[in-house]
């Protein structure tokens, strides 16, 4: 299957440290891809290169074969990359439904041309994302006040109002509880099933065993393995790795 998006090389160092060591990336159509790796392996970095948030010192990032490196972050953005953060980066005092409208900005505003018809739509996608994420009923709290697992899918709603065709989630499901949990796996594979395609760091290996059907195992800013779930998983070096017991 051919790559929706895929990097080449990329390096990213700081210092004399290789943060992201000459990786290579394909994010197929369809698929939930998990990364995954032990602290400090590079997967963040490797979301921040690919989105526009740091600039690499080598390697190339593709869109459907179109060179999209080195382009701003909300130029990434609008051509269909959407991504979430580790701290979430919410507008505290802006109401849930104001948080979701602030991430369709590129539809224009009302005194531009068609913004009479962008702002319908705008207000359309958004109420279609809160409902997506069963925030409705909290559209005019503001997100400071939601709960921990409540602020979690408000950042989903963000990406969903966007439209993007690609998701880079950075531990989207950490600290949820299990009903949470179940309610986000089902919503990642509803998006999936209307052609969304999946890229997640995440540490909790029960949710990467639920979701992923490819693992990309990153160590030391080096990518060391790629495949399905199983062989990944139960690769013994792998896991002395992950886990901290290298030799």
């Amino acid at each position: 299957m051919s790559a929706l998006l895929s990097a080449r090389g990329l390096t990213r160092r700081f210092g004399g440290i290789a943060a992201v060591d000459g990786v290579d990336l394909d994010l197929a159509p369809g698929l939930i891809t998990a990364l995954i790796g032990p602290n400090g392996a590079g997967k963040t970095t490797l979301f921040n290169l690919i989105t526009g948030h740091l600039a690499p010192d080598a390697g190339t990032v593709t869109l459907a074969d179109v060179a999209i490196g080195r382009r701003t972050p909300h130029a990434i953005a609008r051509l269909g990359i959407a991504r979430s953060f580790q701290d979430l980066r919410l507008f505290a005092r802006m109401s849930v439904r104001d948080n979701v409208l602030c991430a369709t900005e590129p539809a224009s505003w009302f005194w531009q041309p068609g913004g009479g018809t962008s702002r319908e739509s705008r207000a359309a996608r958004a109420e279609h994302a809160l409902a997506a994420t069963g925030l409705t009923d909290l559209s005019r709290a503001d997100a400071a006040d939601l709960a921990y697992a409540e602020r979690k899918f408000l950042s989903l709603a963000r990406i969903i109002a966007t439209g993007a065709r690609i998701w880079l989630l950075d531990e989207p499901a950490s600290g949820l509880d299990p009903a949470s949990r179940a309610r986000f796996s089902a919503l990642l594979r509803e998006k999936l099933g209307e052609g969304v395609t999946i890229c997640l760091i995440e540490h909790n290996l029960d949710i990467v065993i639920e979701l992923a059907d490819r693992i990309v195992f990153l160590d030391q800013g080096r990518k060391l393995a790629e495949g399905d779930p199983e062989t990944i998983l139960n690769d013994p070096a792998l896991a002395a790795i992950y886990f901290g017991e290298r030799a």
